[in-house]
């Protein structure tokens, strides 16, 4: 018996990341009948709607868009497989009693069950992380696992990470849904919570050591501040604290090294406030000062 059998399939989903994986499934020819996807977003000044970019992509390849999930609860049984990625809302056990699910995960479960677990692999300095389809159940994140892929997170950042993720898992997707039923596994191994990254949490901390710190860059937009005003540090490498003994945390020179609690950092690209990315050097060259102080 294959898995996907003779359903079709309704996508729940709502990032960038969500409408690729949408993209990769309707040009392998798989019969996704509905996307799910929240509701348009007012920006701007002119208040112009906003669509998600799953629902872009779901309307540039004419499949029908709903906002609400509680209509499939009234959808025959056994007619609908739920793909999840990254949707962003609890599903009820009402729906999940009618429409079986499953979702894409980016992490390799039990660790990092939750909303970031992209950002919080990075941040813990995980060496390996990975994808897990996985059962949807009433549980956060806790459902039984059809298959699972692994990957060296080496230094990407979380925006590398992610689209790394993405494209596993949408091949891994594609592969369980054209193979034979497979029967979920049971997750085994301590877990771990991928809490919501807090706004708190992009702030650089240059007491920290030098690998926090460029932990910190890789997986938030990490900021910190000079003479009060926000600066994004977008890129940064470890580099030899060198000649900078005495010197304090959050100094830098004018090669754009900054001195962390243990080591050292040479920020690569900045982006200083009101301004656009630029070379950290070229912005390091612009300020007269012998150290500038960072966190001021």
């Amino acid at each position: 018996m294959s898995f996907l059998g003779s359903r079709s399939i309704v996508f729940l989903g709502t990032p960038e990341p969500a409408a690729r994986v949408l993209g990769d499934l309707v040009s392998a020819g798989f019969p996704v009948s509905s996307v799910v996807t929240r509701a348009d977003v007012r920006r701007g000044r002119g208040s112009t709607a906003s669509p998600s970019p799953v629902k872009r992509v779901a309307m540039e390849l004419g499949v029908a868009v709903q906002h609400d999930p509680a209509g499939l609860a009234g959808s025959a049984q056994g007619s609908l497989l739920g793909v999840v990625v990254a949707y962003g809302r609890i599903i009820s056990p009402r729906i999940l009693s009618v429409v079986p699910m499953v979702n894409v995960h980016f992490s390799l479960l039990p660790r990092w069950r939750g909303a970031a677990p992209i950002e919080r692999a990075i941040l813990a300095g995980d060496e390996t992380t990975g994808v897990c389809l996985m059962d949807v159940v009433d549980e956060l994140d806790a459902g039984g696992v059809f298959a699972r892929g692994e990957i060296r997170i080496g230094e990407s950042n979380a925006d590398d990470l992610t689209e790394r993720l993405t494209e596993l898992g949408s091949q891994m997707l594609i592969d369980l849904l054209s193979g034979d039923l497979v029967v979920p596994a049971e997750q085994q191994g301590e877990i771990t919570y991928a809490e919501k990254i807090s706004a708190g949490e992009g702030r650089i901390e240059w007491s920290d050591d030098a690998g926090a710190v460029l932990r910190r860059i890789r997986a938030l937009r990490a900021h910190t501040t000079v003479e009060g005003r926000r600066m994004i540090v977008h890129s940064a490498l470890a580099v030899d604290r060198g000649s900078h003994g005495a010197a304090r945390p959050g100094d830098c020179d004018g090669s754009a090294t900054v001195v962390c609690g243990s080591g050292a950092v040479q920020l690569v690209e900045v982006q200083p406030e009101g301004k656009g990315t630029m070379d950290a050097r070229e912005w390091r060259r612009g300020r007269r000062e012998a150290v500038v102080a960072l966190g001021s």
